[in-house]
């Protein structure tokens, strides 16, 4: 299929090899503004720009009618009005805040986790994510994801504050250094020992890989999706 990649970063590079690999055609490569001239005509777009423009950029595509792969964090507060634009103009939105299968196991790990936990107050909970100095937003939107699936499932928390947990409010430490994928950490410690589940990123091709898969997945369909609906989970 053809695919227009919209910001061309490291991860635009890494994508737009993946993507060749498998026996699609690139055909726009985009750090500027997305518009139906410069698009040329895709089956989808893969967005992974910055928070700062995300919003305009998903907007122009889907207005034009060409379903969109999102894998850009720190903008989701306008992700409602997206949806309703999705809907509007029949095309298909499906945003993952990381698209690597390791990833979305460990949310599903995590959950499990936290439901078993929920009764065990003697135990703190603490995440913590590491990225690369160039990531513009923090916590990440991984971090964000992980700190949902623990609320989700823990009564005893409401929403999630960067720092260290306090009372209801779960705490995520948001480290940034030189050339790190990606990694997260949840921390249940007690007085006596401590339980950790961990995900390290060793590179970014899994990340590339699953938005390709992904863009493969939504092409011809209408709707708003996440990745869990590309990997059944």
């Amino acid at each position: 299929m053809k695919i227009a990649l919209v910001g061309y970063g490291k991860m635009g590079k890494i994508i737009d090899g993946i993507a060749t690999s498998r026996g699609h055609e690139v055909v726009a490569r985009l750090n500027e503004t997305p518009s139906a001239e410069n698009l040329n005509n895709p089956d989808v777009v893969i967005e992974f720009s910055q928070p700062e423009v995300a919003f305009n950029n998903i907007k122009t595509c889907l207005e034009n009618k060409i379903p969109v792969v999102c894998g850009t964090t720190g903008w989701l507060h306008q992700k409602p009005e997206i949806e309703n634009i999705t809907k509007e103009n029949g095309t298909a939105f499906l945003y993952g805040s990381n698209f690597s299968l390791g990833v979305n196991l460990f949310f599903a790990l995590n959950e499990k986790l936290a439901d078993l936990m929920k009764n065990f107050s003697e135990y703190n909970i603490q995440l913590e994510e590491i990225h690369h100095t160039h990531k513009k937003d923090a916590p990440s939107g991984t971090a964000i994801s992980i700190a949902e699936g623990i609320i989700k499932n823990n009564p005893n928390f409401n929403a999630w504050k960067l720092h260290e947990t306090e009372k209801n409010h779960l705490g995520i430490f948001a480290i940034r250094e030189d050339e790190v994928p990606g990694t997260h950490s949840v921390y249940y410690r007690s007085e006596v020992d401590e339980i950790e589940i961990k995900h390290t990123a060793f590179n970014r091709n899994g990340f590339a890989l699953g938005a390709v898969i992904a863009a493969e997945w939504v092409k011809g369909k209408e709707g708003v999706f996440s990745i869990n609906d590309v990997l059944g989970l």
